[in-house]
């Protein structure tokens, strides 16, 4: 009997750069996703919760999930100060109706902020009924030189968080077990980027099963243990040279997802 896996599947806006925020909407409804994952970047649709509102009506596509605006790119993105950030993108998920807000640990340089992160999330986490999933992250690499960019570590698990999330791309580029990891965050982990990646030292973020993460694998044991979490397929579609090719992608990432997550009921 095959088991009907609780988790859904939801497109990443990211997945559709340099397309924009709506045109996510628009493909995750055309091929059937569940829902989308908003990356909060300099797209002003992305930063406007009316409009995400609106997207989300129309083409009868649930917001899951809002990516706090972690990045280089986003820094000056709802404020330069990362609280504001982080208080910005859990209202942001209340009042679009997302469960889950992922957070990147912050970068090296944001000292107060790193110093307070552990404490300031778990404060956030019981302030309203959102989660806040901290995602794996990985050392910066040149050419023979490693920079560890995040503190208080790129590695969630080495620190107390109530939530994780995991990225796949993110434990190819920094060439950890993913399975050991997942084993470590235990219950914790809430929230899951499936992607790929070779091990390059580059965050690659192909489409699943081009890679050499175990993703199939992932998926299968999440579907056994009855993840009720969100799997959302965050895949890097810049090199696509049609809007077709980056279609064909899309699809074949959740055809992928779904064949996985259907696995035999044990």
């Amino acid at each position: 009997m095959v088991r009907i896996p609780d988790a859904k599947v939801a497109l990443s806006t990211a997945s559709v750069y340099p397309e924009s925020t709506a045109t996510a909407f628009e493909i995750a409804a055309r091929l059937g996703y569940d829902g989308v994952e908003v990356m909060v970047w300099t797209d002003p649709v992305s930063q406007d919760i009316e409009a995400l509102r609106r997207l989300s009506d129309y083409h009868g596509v649930p917001i899951l999930a809002v990516h706090a605006p972690c990045l280089l790119i986003t820094q000056r993105v709802w404020s330069t100060d990362p609280w504001v950030k982080l208080q910005r993108a859990k209202n942001a998920a209340e009042k679009l109706g997302a469960s889950t807000v992922v957070v990147h640990p912050p970068f090296r340089w944001q000292r107060s902020y790193a110093r307070e992160f552990v404490r300031g999330v778990w404060r956030m986490e019981h302030e309203s009924d959102v989660r806040f999933a901290v995602e794996n992250m990985y050392p910066w690499r040149y050419r023979d030189r490693e920079m560890l960019a995040y503190a208080p570590d790129w590695d969630p698990t080495n620190d107390d968080y109530r939530h994780f999330t995991l990225d796949l791309s993110h434990t190819a580029t920094s060439r950890s077990e993913a399975l050991a990891m997942v084993e470590r965050m235990g219950d914790r982990l809430a929230h899951l980027h499936i992607a790929d990646g070779s091990g390059s030292g580059k965050d690659e973020h192909l489409v699943p099963g081009r890679g050499s993460q175990p993703c199939a694998e992932l998926l299968e044991q999440l579907a056994v243990t009855g993840f009720d979490g969100h799997v959302v397929v965050e895949v890097n579609t810049r090199r696509a040279m049609s809007a077709a090719e980056r279609e064909a992608d899309l699809a074949e990432a959740l055809a992928f997802t779904r064949l996985h997550l259907a696995s035999p009921q044990r």
